[in-house]
């Protein structure tokens, strides 16, 4: 998921800074990567996982966040369908935004929705990486806040049109705030921070989006301590996206247990990412992939991911309220390129593929066959 960021990241240069930062810091006694896992560690856990392949997921019901998790649109039926058709391709893990206002009004009732969610997809043996924190803003105009009630209908030909942050932007540097946030994550990852259902702890979706750039990077840094404080026994990631995000970018690959990234770019691209990515010898996982019009394809891409042991994460499921099959830089009432199609997904709402083909290259692949 990306606003102004189009092109795959460039990280030579990111992974030469961040092994710097990290002899570093690893000689303080007092530092936020403290009680980072070892390299060991996250290879021990890694290797006890099964290949990583799966999808970002939104209901076809929810046009965001807060109308996904709220009590009065919270909807299981649609849920249990729409991962059992992800289960039926060989998807075996969703990467699931949460939202923290909904939490803030009702944490027990959040935390009771959260679990029928992980039953849901544990029924369907689908794990789960929670996503809590997210700068993203889309829509004309983007909203940048947060609210709870009845959200804005989605905006004709645009993606993710009613999407909001999470907490929103203007709590991020607020630290009045920030006794609450903190609350959030230590009582999320303490409920479910030993919970198998739960695979990944991803603490922030593309900080410094929005336009936000380096004023995130506290609360970054702010989470993976909280995290940490609740040793949750999942490891903990927030995944790099954006090359220019310097300060960012070595935080949070300082910090991470396992290194994420997001690309969306063609077979080269995606290879030469992996590529630079792995000279941190530790695991690797691609939370965000797959853009038709950008060159993503599940017949080459799928294949390479396997084969170089990266777990990875495709935009979308089921097309639905967030209208992911239009492109990031479509204005209102735009369309659909009729070369590329779909931007993202892989269902139509009724359960009928977007391109049967695609799904035959899915469960090649997830087979084994």
């Amino acid at each position: 998921m990306r606003q102004s960021v189009t092109v795959a990241v460039t990280v030579a240069a990111i992974v030469a800074a961040t092994h710097a930062q990290e002899a570093t810091t690893e000689s303080k006694t007092v530092d936020l990567t403290a009680k980072r896992w070892s390299a060991e560690k996250a290879w021990g856990w890694y290797r006890k996982q099964p290949w990583l392949v799966g999808f970002n997921y939104v209901p076809s019901t929810a046009c965001n966040t807060t109308e996904w998790w709220q009590e009065e649109t919270f909807d299981k039926e649609a849920i249990d369908r729409e991962l059992g058709w992800a289960a039926d391709i060989g998807f075996n893990t969703a990467r699931a935004f949460i939202q923290y206002i909904v939490w803030k009004r009702d944490p027990e009732g959040f935390r009771r929705r959260f679990d029928a969610f992980l039953a849901i997809a544990e029924k369907h043996r689908i794990s789960v990486m929670p996503v809590l924190f997210d700068d993203c803003a889309f829509g004309d105009p983007p909203q940048t806040e947060p609210f709870l009630g009845k959200q804005r209908e989605p905006v004709p030909g645009m993606i993710l049109p009613s999407w909001t942050p999470s907490p929103g932007l203007q709590r991020v540097t607020d630290r009045k705030e920030w006794t609450d946030l903190e609350r959030y994550v230590k009582d999320i990852v303490g409920h479910f921070g030993r919970d198998t259902r739960v695979v990944i702890w991803d603490l922030y979706n593309e900080p410094g989006n929005s336009r936000m750039g380096d004023k995130s990077l506290p609360l970054v840094e702010a989470a993976f301590s909280w995290a940490r404080e609740v040793n949750p026994q999942q490891p903990l990631t927030v995944s790099v996206w954006n090359a220019g995000l310097t300060n960012l970018n070595n935080a949070q690959l300082a910090r991470s247990d396992i290194i994420s990234f997001h690309a969306y770019t063609n077979y080269d691209g995606m290879s030469k990412t992996i590529d630079e990515y792995s000279r941190h010898q530790r695991p690797v996982v691609c939370t965000e992939w797959m853009a038709r019009a950008k060159g993503s394809r599940f017949d080459r891409e799928l294949p390479l991911f396997k084969s170089k042991g990266v777990g990875c994460y495709s935009w979308g499921l089921v097309n639905g309220r967030t209208q992911c099959q239009f492109p990031w830089w479509n204005k209102k009432g735009g369309r659909i390129d009729p070369k590329t199609g779909w931007f993202h997904d892989i269902f139509y709402k009724d359960g009928r593929p977007y391109d049967p083909e695609e799904i035959e290259a899915i469960r090649k692949v997830t087979s084994g066959k």
